[in-house]
């Protein structure tokens, strides 16, 4: 009842060819009750240059994010630098574009006050996408600002829901985060499947032997910027790390997310016109699930799910292992739970058998919730490692 009849918004089109971007109408409308609606990204350009924003919240946003979202190494080679000049810009660019970017999910009515009575109608939507690469990015600031921080359960406001938006309109991961949200009223992590580190690679690159839940390998979790603030697994239930409804957020725990994360000029070869990436490392110990929706031809959407914990590594291996990627953008080490049969008899297999390369990570074992919510759309699942006595 939650989704019938809201919408998926498409800010933008298909991002460098990717499946799940490739937005299907008829998925959404037969399945989940819920219609698409697109605008192109040059109505982001259009709200910017005619200040079709709430001018006075954006001082507000501006000022919370210059006090609260802390500056870390410009990663940038010194011929792709960035003037001071530039990167302020980039900042308010940046704090406009969460700005129409929320106001297009669910509209604005200080929008109408100034004069602007269609654009404070919004979309109704319950979760979005931003295209972004390649279009976009190689002439604008990229998504990853507004894609964190409409993420994640607080803001200049204070503590509210997520508004969830995929990042590279990935609109199948978007929809896993709408699943999780709605099962768990927490801020969704979308992240990227980038890499299996089996022990003996880990050994090769640093010399270290891991033990504990790292030592049959693991999951390198990390989305090309952006991910919810929540993720920086700052929240404690039970004083452990979390992450918990808006409404059970403290003032010290959004505090502490904000000083975890550090934000980073985006790497200028990656994105030629600018933006702020985010950067925190998760926790080890927190329980979590990792979940895809696919399409297959003709069959329809499909469930993979794999329940497990996130891991530490110790500080060298971890600075040696988040350099050979990108290291301006947000680390998850995941292990999922193994020693079953088939795709689960190791990490690597899971991998091996994921539908793409992104997925959604969920706080919590929620492996259970997502195949009855799963049934109950007529969604087969054809991959999990839930107890079966919990099904």
């Amino acid at each position: 009842a939650t989704m019938r009849n809201r919408a998926y918004l498409a800010m933008g089109g298909t991002s460098m060819g990717i499946a799940g971007s490739i937005v299907d109408p008829n998925f959404f409308e037969s399945y989940l009750g819920m219609r698409v609606e697109s605008v192109d990204m040059t109505e982001f350009v259009r709200r910017m240059d005619r200040g079709i924003f709430d001018t006075s919240e954006k001082k507000k946003a501006l000022a919370w994010t210059q006090k609260n979202c802390r500056e870390g190494k410009d990663w940038n080679s010194p011929k792709t630098k960035r003037s001071r000049a530039q990167l302020d810009k980039e900042w308010e660019k940046s704090v406009e574009m969460a700005l129409i970017a929320r106001d297009l999910m669910v509209g604005n009515p200080a929008l109408a006050k100034a004069g602007f009575g269609e654009e404070a109608l919004g979309h109704d939507a319950i979760v979005a996408g931003f295209q972004g690469q390649r279009q976009w990015t190689d002439h604008f600031p990229n998504g990853d600002y507004l894609e964190a921080i409409l993420n994640s359960s607080f803001d200049w406001n204070g503590r509210r829901a997520p508004y969830l938006v995929a990042t590279e309109n990935d609109a199948l991961n978007g929809v896993g985060m709408l699943f999780g949200n709605l099962l768990t009223n927490t801020a969704q992590i979308f992240a990227d499947v980038r890499t299996y580190w089996s022990p003996d690679a880990v050994k090769r690159v640093s010399g270290a032997k891991l033990s504990g839940g790292a030592s049959g390998g693991f999951l390198h979790l990390i989305n090309s910027g952006p991910a919810a603030l929540d993720g920086a697994g700052r929240q404690k239930i039970s004083g452990k790390p979390a992450m918990k409804p808006f409404w059970e957020i403290s003032d010290a725990e959004e505090k502490a997310c904000l000083e975890a994360t550090s934000w980073h000029p985006s790497i200028t070869e990656y994105f030629p016109g600018g933006g702020w990436s985010t950067r925190f490392l998760t926790p080890g110990s927190m329980p979590c699930t990792i979940h895809r929706l696919n399409l297959v031809r003709g069959l329809g959407p499909v469930l993979q799910i794999a329940e497990g914990q996130t891991v530490e590594l110790p500080s060298k291996v971890n600075k040696i292992l988040e350099e050979r990627t990108n290291p301006t953008w947000p680390t998850t080490w995941f292990v999922p739970r193994t020693g079953g049969t088939g795709v689960f008899r190791d990490v690597y297999s899971v991998m091996n058998a994921w539908g793409a390369n992104h997925c959604v990570l969920t706080y919590g074992h929620v492996g259970a919730d997502l195949i009855s919510l799963a049934s109950l759309l007529r969604i087969p699942v054809y991959m999990h490692n839930v107890d079966s006595e919990k099904v």
